[in-house]
């Protein structure tokens, strides 16, 4: 079996009678309304780069081409017939950019249900900082954080990922209502992470880190970061479902941000539809992150939001599922007209 990794090229957007794509020209991106007309094909140590149109591919990499097309099955209840939005609750003093906002469990309760309001398909809660030089938070004070936001917002029927990285948070978050676990170390920090979440119902999102919050901003290298970031995504889907997780219980986030300089963010970013590949919903949080604000010269992460939905939109545009954000009322209206194109007016 070949390593090769496919990256979707050509990528049209297909939905509406304007610009629909004829079925003999392109194939839909992961069952959704982009469509992609080549590849380009990623392989060996160095790496080597070729392209190819997608019925070529599809002769030459079958199994690879059968994931990148297939539609999605719902996660954590959520249809991935359209795109999602998770809307950002931190209940930390000290998160990058709402730190101290929602520290007070009330105020947390109040701005995740507003979330709610706003068109949020998912609540991520969160209650220890991950932001880079971050030290660990004390798992008592995590608990003491989160589970009351929780307990609050899953009783009103809202869907609800708890963001952490220790099997004693998830355990206890899932009892609570949480859904999803949403882990910045892919079930890697906490040796009893995966079994935590193996033995519930609960999806999980596998992001990718290099390194420690700590450490992980100290000058990271790759070859190819997009291809390295797939390749240990890949053996932590693997692990999963050799763990009893299945594949349409899990989703993968390539991790903007964590251990990655701007240019590897942007590279990323450009390659996301190579990550269906890995036949998993795929969710990216670029929302107020630090490369925005480097790029753009924008200081306060608060007045990143028009580079937030630029960043947004390219991922859209890569037929990217789950999208975590701070400012859901903004993110919903980008939404809105991106879907008008493929609904119609």
């Amino acid at each position: 079996m070949s390593d090769a990794v496919l990256n979707p090229v050509g990528l049209i957007d297909g939905g509406s009678a304007a610009t629909a794509f004829r079925a003999d020209a392109a194939c839909p991106l992961a069952g959704s309304r982009i469509g992609f007309t080549g590849i380009e094909v990623i392989e060996g140590p160095r790496p080597d780069r070729s392209f190819c149109d997608r019925v070529e591919a599809a002769r030459r990499y079958p199994d690879q081409f059968a994931r990148l097309t297939a539609p999605r099955a719902p996660f954590a209840g959520l249809t991935l017939d359209r795109p999602r939005i998770a809307g950002v609750v931190n209940v930390t003093p000290d998160s990058f950019s709402d730190g101290g906002d929602y520290a007070d469990p009330a105020r947390a309760i109040d701005r995740a249900l507003e979330q709610a309001e706003e068109g949020a398909d998912l609540i991520d809660i969160g209650g220890e900082s991950t932001r880079p030089g971050s030290a660990p938070t004390p798992p008592e004070a995590e608990l003491a954080r989160v589970l009351p936001v929780i307990e609050a917002v899953a009783s009103k029927g809202i869907p609800v990922s708890v963001d952490t990285r220790r099997a004693l948070v998830m355990r206890e978050a899932i009892a609570a209502g949480a859904s999803v676990v949403n882990d910045v170390t892919a079930l890697t920090h906490d040796p009893d992470a995966l079994a935590a979440v193996a033995e519930t119902e609960a999806a999980v999102i596998l992001m990718h880190i290099r390194g420690t919050p700590e450490t992980m901003q100290d000058a990271p290298e790759y070859s190819l970061a997009s291809l390295e970031v797939y390749r240990w995504l890949e053996q932590r889907v693997s692990a999963c479902v050799a763990a009893g997780i299945p594949r349409e219980r899990i989703a993968v986030d390539p991790g903007i941000g964590f251990g990655k300089t701007d240019i590897h963010n942007i590279e990323i970013l450009n390659r996301a539809a190579m990550f269906h590949g890995l036949g998993c919903a795929v969710m990216f949080g670029v929302s107020r992150k630090s490369f925005i604000g480097r790029l753009a010269g924008i200081g306060n992460a608060k007045d990143r939001v028009p580079g937030t939905l630029a960043a947004t939109a390219i991922a859209l545009s890569r037929g990217v599922q789950l999208h975590r954000v701070h400012d859901v009322s903004a993110a919903r209206q980008a939404l809105a007209i991106w879907e008008a194109l493929y609904d119609g007016v």
